[in-house]
C-alpha cells in the first residue's frame, strides 16, 4: 500500500495537511520537478522527522511547509488556513504566527544581545515592548540562558547560539517547530544537547518536523517520513531507539 493511501487514526487534532501537492520549478528551458503529488497530514504534538537523499524533494517540502513557498498544484492548510492563496505579507505573518524556525546556522545578528536577538519575531509582529521582553525572557529561561541575555552571540558557544535560536523559534508559541539540520554546525555532545532539548520540548507538547540527512537526528523523532524522486517512498512511525546519541 502506498504511503499516500494511509490513513491513519489520530489522536490529536490534525495541524498541516497537504493535498497532492505538485512543485515544479523553469531552470532554461527545463522543467524541474521537484515535488510530484504529495499528501500528508501532521498532527498537533508529532515528532517528526523527513529524510532523503539530495534532490528527493526534502527542501522543498521544508519551505512549503514553513510558509517559504507555495505548491505549483494542490493543497495545503495550516491550522486550517489554506496557504496557497495567500500574498507574500499573509505569507510572512503566517510563518511569524505558526511556525518557529531553527537552522544549522542559527543566523543571529552578532552586534545585539541574544535578548533583543530573540525578540525579533515580536518586533516583526507589532508585540508592545514590555510585553516582548517578558515573552522573550521566558524563552531564554526555557532554554536555560537566563543568566547569558546580555550577552552577544560571539560571547556563546556553539551549542548556546543554537539555544538562542530555539528560544527565538519558540517565542511566538508556534504551532509547528521546523528545524533544518540543527546539529549541522554542532560537536557530536552539543548536538546530542540540542536533540535532548527537541526531546524535551516534544515532551512538553510542542509539534516538531526535523529535516535531516542523518539516521541519528531521526532517531529521535516518533515518525520518519522518506521522500525519494518528488515522492512519499515512505512514512512509518516508531518507538525511539534506546540509547540514542551513543554513536553515528
Amino acid at each position: 500500500m502506498s504511503a499516500t493511501n494511509l490513513k491513519p487514526a489520530y489522536a490529536n487534532p490534525i495541524t498541516l495537511e497537504l493535498r497532492d501537492v505538485v512543485k515544479t520549478y523553469e531552470m532554461g528551458t527545463e522543467t524541474v520537478h521537484a515535488l510530484r503529488g504529495v499528501t500528508l497530514d501532521i498532527a498537533r504534538n508529532e515528532y517528526v522527522a523527513i529524510m532523503g537523499p539530495s534532490g528527493s524533494g526534502k527542501s522543498t517540502l521544508m519551505n512549503i511547509i514553513g510558509c517559504l513557498d507555495v505548491p505549483t498544484s494542490g493543497s495545503y492548510a495550516l491550522q486550517g488556513e489554506m496557504v496557497a492563496d495567500k500574498s507574500e505579507s499573509e505569507l510572512a505573518d503566517t510563518r511569524n504566527r505558526l511556525i518557529g524556525f531553527v537552522f544549522q546556522t542559527f543566523n543571529l545578528i552578532p552586534r545585539s544581545n541574544i535578548l533583543h536577538n530573540v525578540e525579533l519575531p515580536l518586533i516583526y509582529g507589532g508585540v508592545p515592548r514590555s510585553e516582548r521582553r517578558r515573552l522573550a525572557e521566558q524563552a531564554l529561561i526555557r532554554v536555560g540562558l537566563q543568566d547569558r541575555m546580555a550577552h552577544r552571540p560571539n560571547e556563546l558557544s556553539g551549542g548556546q547560539r543554537q539555544r538562542v535560536a530555539i528560544a527565538r523559534a519558540l517565542v511566538f508559541s508556534p504551532s509547528i517547530l521546523l528545524a533544518d539540520e540543527p546539529t549541522g554546525n554542532l560537536d557530536s555532545r552539543t548536538g546530542d544537547e540540542i536533540m535532548g532539548m527537541f526531546d524535551e520540548l516534544h515532551a512538553s507538547g510542542q509539534t516538531i518536523i526535523v529535516v535531516t540527512h542523518e539516521d541519528y537526528i531521526a532517531q529521535h523523532a516518533l515518525r520518519t517520513i522518506y521522500l525519494k524522486d518528488g515522492l512519499i517512498e515512505s512514512d512509518r512511525r516508531h518507538a525511539k531507539t534506546q540509547g540514542i546519541g551513543a554513536s553515528r
